[in-house]
């Protein structure tokens, strides 16, 4: 049994957490009734939104008494983590840039969010927070710029491809060229499917996603044609997957020739022999 020779300092440390957390929740407290106050709302059935910015807010109070709450600004304070949102189910916009926030435990309860802002924390766990977003079916607007996750090789494609819903990343577009490098990438049995596809296989194509992306079929491509110079210089851990982007990236091309052996000879032209077949093209299509 280990003995403590100067137990005072730590309950005197404990204390002084419990005391720091208090007035933080007191300050949140009277922000939040200062808001109410210039609303003129006298019943929390009346807030829809809530303007909590810029007030050096540590900590905030439960928010749950305001059922209907829509909008949600708390950006520029200094908060850690959200756990102050745990029945607010009609919630659509939630800014929480410029904080410290380095976990977001919590926001998996927010069906209705349609908007996140989350860009310039300290969030680390690219995984913890992918997970805690999936459950958003309605997130089109989210990001995440300025983390230490962004750091991530494959950081918007890996966001891309856990969250389909989400429209706008970062203040960019998500395009459809995005979606199909994560599919390449992330997603090999669809990217078999869709290489399937481009070579007339036939396969079951039915994805969970939102926003499927349009395969062009091409035609079958010679064994015998190749092209040089056309390499993609991004590194892959498998090589395979190195060959198969770069077999998608390629465009459909079609190449188009005399076929010199339906064309006659001079002598097969003077002696104007019967049924001799008229000159033909001959057209090649690869990729």
């Amino acid at each position: 049994m280990s003995w403590n020779p100067n137990p005072v300092p730590r309950a005197l440390k404990c204390w002084s957490l419990r005391r720091a957390s208090e007035t933080a929740l007191q300050s949140s407290r009277r922000a939040v009734e200062d808001q109410l106050k210039i609303r003129g709302h006298k019943r929390d059935a009346d807030v829809f939104e809530l303007f909590l910015s810029k007030k050096e807010l540590t900590e905030v109070i439960d928010l749950s008494r305001f059922k209907k709450l829509k909008y949600l600004w708390l950006h520029h304070n200094k908060l850690h983590g959200i756990t102050f949102l745990t029945r607010n189910d009609c919630l659509t916009e939630l800014y929480l840039n410029n904080n410290a926030i380095f976990e977001i435990e919590g926001l998996h309860c927010l069906p209705s969010l349609n908007i996140l802002l989350l860009h310039h924390n300290e969030l680390t766990n690219i995984d913890a927070t992918v997970k805690e977003l999936q459950g958003m079916l309605n997130l089109k607007i989210l990001s995440l710029y300025q983390n230490p996750l962004c750091q991530y090789n494959l950081y918007r494609l890996y966001i891309i491809y856990h969250l389909p819903g989400v429209e706008l990343l970062d203040r960019n577009q998500v395009t459809e060229k995005e979606r199909r490098s994560m599919i390449t990438i992330f997603n090999h049995k669809k990217a078999h499917i869709v290489q399937t596809i481009a070579f007339r296989g036939k396969v079951d194509a039915s994805w969970g996603p939102k926003s499927p992306f349009k395969q062009k079929p091409a035609q079958r491509v010679p064994s015998d044609f190749g092209f040089a110079n056309n390499v993609d210089k991004t590194v892959f851990d498998d090589p395979e997957d190195a060959v198969f982007v770069r077999s998608m990236k390629r465009s459909v091309m079609t190449l188009t020739s005399m076929n010199w052996n339906t064309v006659p000879t001079r002598e097969e032209r003077y002696l104007e022999e019967e049924g001799t077949e008229p000159a033909q093209m001959l057209t090649v299509t690869l990729r």
